[in-house]
């Protein structure tokens, strides 16, 4: 089998771990010794990919997926504590053990409970079986002799003693050998391990699958239980090795992983190509070392689905530009929706009051009419103003991990309110880290400055009337002395040259005629506050990029404040402000000249006083929208050469920073279109 591992060759020196693992440019220190105990679902993590179990159990990333929430669908009635255990056998030894039930004991259950539960368990079974005397449901057991813990979802067992833990999944029954692969068996031979470890008799387990409605029984032998105890070692050797172990190539074990959209498998195996390491060498080394045989189709039965997002061929269609340009980048599997179908809800109306109802946000104006939103639809909450939240709504904001963004009356982005976003330790001390390397700091403003002063000529190219050839060659020179700066000082000073000579030219990208045309005219940037409805239009798309770029920081696990380009400063996003640098012209600048061409705004939708030209609220309306039409909109990734929104392509550039900072690629990839 595909997913089979030899028990003899699970285990491995940690030497054999770094060498294989791309080499770290700093050690990363870990956040106190692995724990002693390996969680049961870490041991099935470790067989089947060992990357996975590092992102999960040494940085403490998850997602859901579609898959995560059914299968937490199927653990519902096993999750709910209950019943009891059978006493231990007169003389059983427990062993240096902990054992904590889930539930107070109670008294065996009465003739007419188990009748049911008979009844119940005959619906699911394909044969019927006599009703087990003891049931209980989420037992947490512990052995520290084994260095093993786990949650059992039921266990049946009778009054001499002898025990069957069931583990519930979702998915059909794959039809292989043992009853269930490799990974799942050594989950269910640690409950084993771990019932006989408190005395009880064992000799056997089963799962339960939802999609089949179906009981496989697991048998338990001395070459799986070697399987399971290496297994157990190896987990704690690999989160020990502070090295995130490298993405699988081009597995079938990364369709419907949920972590997938962090893990970045196959855009790191790219860049790492271009990096020039020869990944089909490793590929053969990990054959070699390892047993778990990394390819064959075999890996796609069972709990595995085969193009579960109906995105097969997909990464080629259309493989343009959103303006119809070829794109130099290479194509490969896009494992990820293309864009995010939950939706930001912003109020803007002063005064009103945002509360809860069920599973809806309801959001209350001044004249009482109402609005909902889902929270199951809804992406982030954006306040602008005087907005009230109620503290109930603001919960189940932050137990949804939907993140509460507040900004002025004007638009300028204040801060955000969200829950425990990512548990990545490691990452954020990777960050302070190469926040105090010069030559990083260097390296890294230079591309997105760089990627900046290109997007910006590419805009002109495309959208100016007549673009003189002697700007576009300005800032051809330009892009090419930020690539060479010798310090962030003189990269600054180019920065602003590039940027006079862009908004020098930006009024030829604005079209109309007559009085209409001469109100957005535009002399020059100007700002705080902004003196033109250009500007302002301008300022308000940057704040809004601040903020969707802060928010997606957050949730990746870096912190927005601390930026290698922009220094640090008290309440300023400064990494935002970083990765913001390559997508103001292509979002927001473009965002601006298309809702000033198309007519989305006019001239009376701004008003001016004290020098200062806002939005009104109805025009500001109509910008927001045509902001989220644009971060909604797909582009070609010029270099995977997958289409994804610009929403998704701000997710997808923040985490392969990530992927820099703890040394798997060498460069950060920047976004440059043509």
């Amino acid at each position: 089998m595909a997913l089979e591992r030899a028990h003899e060759g699970v285990a491995e020196e940690p030497g054999e771990l770094l060498a294989r693992a791309k080499p770290l440019p700093r050690r990363l220190p870990v956040a106190g010794a692995p724990p002693e105990l390996v969680p049961a679902r870490m041991i099935n993590e470790v067989l089947y990919c060992e990357r996975l179990l590092y992102l999960e159990w040494a940085q403490g990333e998850f997602e859901d997926n579609v898959f995560t929430v059914e299968g937490r669908s199927v653990h519902r009635r096993a999750d709910v504590a209950g019943g009891e255990l059978p006493p231990r056998p007169a003389g059983a030894a427990g062993g240096p053990a902990e054992a904590t039930p889930a539930a107070p004991a109670a008294a065996p259950p009465a003739p007419a409970q188990r009748r049911r539960a008979s009844a119940k368990r005959a619906d699911a079974d394909d044969e019927a079986e006599e009703p087990a005397p003891y049931e209980a449901r989420s037992v947490w057991l512990s052995s520290e002799r084994l260095g093993i813990t786990a949650k059992i979802d039921v266990v049946e067992g009778d009054a001499s003693g002898r025990l069957v833990p069931i583990e519930y999944k979702r998915g059909r029954a794959p039809d292989v050998p043992g009853g269930a692969y490799l990974p799942e068996r050594a989950q269910l031979c640690a409950h084993v391990l771990l019932l006989r470890e408190h005395g009880y008799t064992c000799d056997e387990a089963a799962i339960y699958f939802a999609a089949s409605r179906r009981r496989v029984s697991i048998a338990i032998d001395d070459a799986l239980i070697a399987t399971t105890h290496a297994a157990a070692a190896r987990a704690r050797e690999v989160t020990a090795a502070a090295a995130i172990p490298p993405p699988l190539v081009d597995s079938p074990k990364c369709n419907g992983c949920s972590l997938v959209g962090i893990c970045l498998p196959d855009e790191t195996n790219l860049l790492r190509r271009l990096d020039g390491e020869d990944l089909d060498a490793a590929v053969e080394a990990e054959k070699e070392s390892s047993p778990l045989d990394a390819g064959g189709s075999e890996e796609l039965e069972g709990p595995l689905e085969v193009d579960p997002w109906g995105l097969a061929g997909a990464a080629g269609a259309g493989a343009g530009s959103e303006d119809g340009d070829e794109q130099a980048g290479a194509e490969l599997r896009r494992l990820h929706p293309a864009r995010d179908d939950r939706l930001p809800v912003y109020v803007q109306e002063q005064g009103a009051r945002i509360g809860l109802a069920g599973e809806r946000l309801v959001i209350t104006g001044r004249a009482g009419g109402q609005t909902e939103a889902r929270l199951s639809n809804t992406s982030q909450v954006a306040l602008l103003g005087n907005v009230q939240i109620s503290t109930q709504a603001m919960r189940a904001l932050l137990e949804r991990g939907i993140p509460l963004c507040f900004l002025t009356y004007g638009g300028y982005y204040l801060g955000r309110a969200t829950g425990l976003e990512s548990r990545n330790v490691e990452l954020r001390v990777a960050q302070h880290r190469a926040a105090a390397d010069e030559a990083f700091c260097l390296s890294f403003a230079r591309g997105v400055v760089v990627s900046k002063i290109k997007n910006a000529r590419t805009l002109l190219r495309r959208n100016h009337a007549a673009p003189d050839a002697a700007v576009l060659s300005e800032l051809d020179q330009l892009a090419r002395k930020a690539a060479e700066a010798p310090s962030l000082p003189s990269l600054l000073g180019i920065e602003g040259t590039a940027a006079r000579v862009y908004f020098g030219a930006f009024a030829g990208m604005l079209k109309g005629a007559g009085e209409a045309r001469g109100e957005f005219d535009l002399e020059g940037r100007n700002r705080r506050p902004p003196r033109d409805p250009v500007n302002a239009l301008l300022s308000l798309a940057y704040a809004l990029l601040a903020k969707d770029l802060a928010t997606t920081l957050g949730t990746v696990g870096l912190d927005p404040l601390l930026g290698f380009y922009h220094q640090p400063r008290f309440g300023r996003p400064a990494l935002a402000l970083d990765l913001m640098e390559e997508f103001r012209p292509i979002v927001a600048d473009s965002v601006v000249v298309a809702a000033i061409n198309n007519g989305v705004v006019a001239p009376d939708d701004f008003q001016r006083f004290g020098g200062a030209v806002a939005l009104r609220p109805a025009g500001r309306k109509k910008f927001l929208q045509a902001y989220e039409r644009r971060m909604d909109q797909l582009v070609t990734h010029p270099v995977f050469g997958y289409r994804i929104s610009y929403r998704r392509v701000l997710e997808v550039q923040a985490r392969l920073l990530a992927r820099v900072l703890l040394g798997e690629v060498e460069a950060y990839p920047s976004f440059r279109t043509r």
